[in-house]
């Protein structure tokens, strides 16, 4: 029987955590033994009492839970001191940011430690109930729309009161994936007038459905990665877009850029000056402040003001909404596992022929087993 280990996540000022209860009776029924780290529910309000009640032992030492556990789950990875304690052939679970973390990848595979990084996970349909990066995202998308507000000196709504009418606040959201279309919904939903643009034409529908008006901008031929990730574009049409959008950040009070290169350094879209013929007063949020920007003068964890425009960096966005941000990570987590789950040897197997299985595991006996990153690390060694 595996036991199955969930860790106390030690971030500054990150409340998520990687089970509740309820998944943790759903362990237990497959035949796995679950062991928690004291204290991880407690920013959702979640006690240690709350879990051995649904069947989960609890430990206080961390060392002792690592060096016990055949699998560990969490939301961030492991720091690489930690991996001392887990003993050869754990499967580690989380967020592993590979293309940007080879030095961890490396210790990884040395201490001869399997691996599963969330995020990549196939966008495919059979793995939409485990797709953790999307859940954050949509979550995301919420958050920030609220952030923005609460920077704003005026309302998102018309409103038409006996001392005057207030207009709509003019919302531009820049990137139409997963964030990109709850942060439009969101602000359809306050009452906000939103435009959008994505560099895919074929999201424009996905726009138009949730009240929002599309920004036509003429790129010639762009496309999108086999998961649906937009792909980078030329300088030349990174000029075009820049110059075409810019009458419309201009006219916004809240701009809301969610534009991210899956494995790659998110585009600058919103240059200084532009930002400095904003209205003052306006509000920027930069979703990829924390991966280099989308906005210059953005800054990663804080909120600056720059020619009389606050631009939001502060990240971790569905950390705001923790409770619901754990919810949805910890069944993700659970459909992952459960998925391939042998229930004859109450154990978690690595079938890398498996599409799933071959697209998210990163190391296994050894090896960077993911051809992806392995070519990728082996660029970087190289320059």
């Amino acid at each position: 029987m595996a036991k199955i280990a969930f860790l106390k996540e030690t971030q500054t000022g990150e409340h998520r955590c990687s089970v509740l209860p309820i998944n943790v009776k759903n362990y237990v029924r497959i035949g796995a033994e679950v062991i928690i780290e004291s204290g991880l529910g407690s920013h959702i309000h979640i006690s240690d009492e709350e879990y051995a009640e649904a069947g989960a032992k609890i430990i206080t030492s961390r060392d002792e839970l690592l060096a016990s556990a055949d699998i560990v789950a969490s939301l961030h990875k492991l720091e690489q001191t930690q991996l001392d304690s887990v003993k050869e052939g754990t499967l580690l679970i989380s967020f592993l940011d590979p293309f940007n973390e080879g030095e961890h990848i490396f210790k990884l595979r040395d201490k001869k430690l399997s691996s599963i990084s969330v995020e990549m996970l196939p966008r495919i349909s059979r793995c939409q109930k485990m797709d953790a990066l999307s859940s954050q995202a949509s979550l995301a998308g919420y958050v920030m729309v609220s952030r923005g507000m609460a920077n704003l000196q005026s309302v998102l709504p018309m409103m038409m009161t006996p001392a005057g009418t207030l207009k709509p606040t003019k919302v531009f959201v820049i990137g139409a994936g997963v964030a990109g279309l709850q942060a439009i919904a969101t602000a359809k939903r306050m009452g906000a007038q939103v435009t959008a643009f994505d560099t895919r034409p074929v999201v424009a529908e996905q726009v138009h459905s949730l009240g929002a008006k599309f920004l036509d901008i003429d790129l010639g031929k762009t496309s999108q990665t086999g998961q649906g990730y937009a792909t980078a574009l030329t300088p030349e049409q990174m000029a075009i877009q820049q110059r075409e959008q810019a009458k419309c950040i201009v006219d916004s009070d809240l701009v809301i850029t969610t534009a991210q290169l899956f494995g790659r350094k998110p585009p600058v879209l919103i240059k200084q000056d532009v930002i400095a013929e904003m209205k003052p007063g306006s509000v920027i949020v930069d979703m990829a402040a924390e991966n280099g920007g989308n906005v210059e003068g953005s800054v990663a964890g804080e909120v600056v003001s720059v020619s009389g425009v606050t631009i939001v960096g502060t990240g971790r966005w569905a950390n705001d909404v923790a409770k619901d941000a754990s919810q949805m990570y910890a069944s993700n987590l659970y459909n992952l596992i459960s998925e391939f789950w042998d229930q004859e040897s109450k154990q978690l197997p690595i079938d890398l022929e498996d599409e799933v299985i071959g697209a998210c595991v990163i190391t296994h006996q050894g090896e960077i087993v993911n051809e992806m990153i392995r070519q990728h690390l082996s660029q970087e060694v190289a320059s």
